[in-house]
């Protein structure tokens, strides 16, 4: 019954507690932890031999005390339950352990690919280099005539110096060339300005002498025109002037005849000194009077004719 149970805990445990091996990639990179983890493997296996040892003098014990088996077996369960949770925190530590193993696998990988790119980085840098160093020595000739320079100034102790020289000498040479530039560009605003004011200028001018133009043809017309009408004017005064005249002497004249009929003026029932037509109305009358008065006597006289002949 012994070898039984001391075969049945052997093949059991050992199933439990076997470690899964450790992958290759672990001993390179946690090499501490995995004899760690096999001290602490060793510590197990030594509390299960005790523990092995303790429950093979309890059994022997049940053989001696048959009569308390049950308790026995209620004893046999409590430590089946320990081993039970022993266990599970050995699966637990396995478990641990794998997941252990598998991200420091995952972190070798991760070096591996950061060790590639720094080989890649450091491979063009190497290239990098290489350009440089080939312009180094390129512009070696630039440093020289640097150097020689120092040398024989008097002003600069360092190149450094001369090259902040020059930069700031070129730097003011860029601000003159912009200025300059930005000069030009208002010089020549400014010279389309004015060649726009002049024109603009131009072209007022001659709308202003199109104007004045059209007004010395109008006040020529204008001048013209007054002309004709004063010469008119003079024309019809002179014109009135002598119908004045006239009118003055038939004014007198009808007066003298009015007067010379025997008619009378400025008296009650008289005509008016100034009625010149009334005055010729009297006349008119005056001389369809005799008219008539002559024409009788003709008559008259032609009649007293014809009569002596026919005696």
């Amino acid at each position: 019954m012994a070898l039984d149970l001391k075969d049945y805990f052997r093949t059991f445990y050992e199933d439990q507690l076997t470690v899964l091996p450790v992958p290759i990639e672990a001993h390179v990179t946690g090499a501490t932890r995995l004899l760690d983890k096999r001290n602490e493997m060793k510590e197990v296996e030594q509390a299960l031999a005790a523990q092995k040892e303790e429950f093979q003098i309890r059994m022997e014990g049940a053989r001696q005390r048959e009569d308390s088996l049950t308790g026995k077996k209620e004893q046999m369960k409590e430590q089946l339950i320990k081993f039970d949770t022993i266990l599970k925190e050995n699966d637990s530590k396995c478990s641990r352990a794998k997941k252990k193993a598998s991200t420091d696998k995952e972190l070798v990988r991760q070096k591996g690919l950061e060790i590639e790119r720094l080989e890649k980085e450091i491979t063009t840098l190497q290239a990098r280099k290489e350009v440089l160093e080939e312009r180094v020595q390129r512009n070696a000739i630039y440093w020289n005539f640097l150097d020689k320079v120092i040398k024989r100034s008097k002003k600069f102790e360092e190149i450094r110096e001369l090259l902040g020289r020059t930069d700031t000498l070129v730097l003011t040479r860029a601000q003159l060339l912009q200025k300059d530039s930005e000069g030009q560009e208002r010089r020549e605003a400014l010279r389309l300005e004015l060649r726009r004011f002049v024109e603009e200028q131009g072209n007022l001018v001659l709308h202003h002498n199109n104007q004045l133009s059209a007004l010395q043809t109008q006040l020529d017309r204008t001048r013209m025109l007054a002309f004709k009408w004063e010469s008119t004017w003079n024309h019809i005064q002179s014109t009135a002037a002598k119908e004045t005249l006239l009118l003055g002497q038939i004014k007198v004249v009808t007066l003298n005849l009015f007067h010379m009929m025997g008619g009378k003026t400025g008296q009650d029932k008289a005509v008016a000194i100034e009625d010149t037509v009334q005055q010729l109305e009297q006349i008119q009358l005056f001389i369809q009077d005799k008219a008539d008065i002559v024409n009788d006597l003709r008559r008259a006289s032609s009649d007293s004719n014809g009569n002596s002949d026919n005696k």
